[in-house]
Order: structure tokens, then sequence, then C-alpha cells
């Protein structure tokens, strides 16, 4: 495959905590960083202009607030997204919930951003990645 050279400028201090991270990653050099990087940013331009599959997870308090009703509301609302749920007992409390979505990205979002906002739930992260066409 051919490739292209290209210069990139960094500050010192930069450069030195991207050079710990690759080296912390595994890569064995530089320029497969940098491309992963700009792979990664491609596709999350990709992914908001169309249908995305993913994943929710989302850690709550399953006594605050009635959340476990509003969620299995939310959730049964939103059927169309959410193609299925794994319910994991933390401890007496503590719930954690993984998701899994499937539709336009913008909806996605819109609805993780609704689930993380929720009284209750402590920490929420999306995953999300182009469907194939």
């Amino acid at each position: 495959m051919a490739v292209e050279r290209v210069g990139v400028s960094f500050e010192p201090e930069l450069l030195k905590k991207f050079d710990d991270l690759i080296k912390a990653k595994g890569y064995t050099n530089r320029s497969e960083a940098i491309r992963d990087l700009i792979r990664k940013a491609l596709i999350e331009t990709e992914i908001e202009k169309g249908e995305a599959i993913g994943t929710l997870t989302i850690i709550y308090n399953h006594d605050e607030g009635n959340i476990t009703n509003k969620l299995l509301h939310l959730q049964h609302h939103h059927h169309e997204e959410i193609l299925s749920t794994t319910h994991v007992h933390v401890d007496e409390h503590t719930c954690l919930e993984v998701i899994i979505v499937r539709g336009k990205a913008e909806k996605i979002r819109k609805l993780a951003d609704k689930i993380k906002a929720m009284k209750g739930v402590k920490y929420g992260e999306l995953v999300i990645a182009k469907t194939p066409i």
C-alpha cells in the first residue's frame, strides 16, 4: 500500500504525553497511533449522518426516584431503538445496565442523554458505531 508522509508539529509537553499514551496502548510507532485517531474521527463524523448501533452502559441506584420504573417505561417507549438490555445487580442498591441500541445516531444520542440525566443514574456512557450499508 502506498503511503504519503506528512509533518506534524507538537509542543514538547504534548508530544511527551502522546508518547506515553501510545506506549501504554501498545503502539509500535507514532504513525499508527495518529492514523487510528484520524480513523476514529472520520468514523464519528460518518456516524452522525445515519444509522448507528451501539451500547449505553449505565450505573444507577435503584432506590432513588422510582428510577427502575422510569427506565422500564422509557425503554418500552423507545422499543424501536432498544434491541436488548442486560441488568446486573452490583450490590444491594446499585445496578449496572447495558442497553443495546440501533437507529438514527441523533435519536440514539438524545435517548442516551435523557437516560443519563435521570435522577439516580450515577454514570452513563454511550458507544456507537456506524451500521454497515
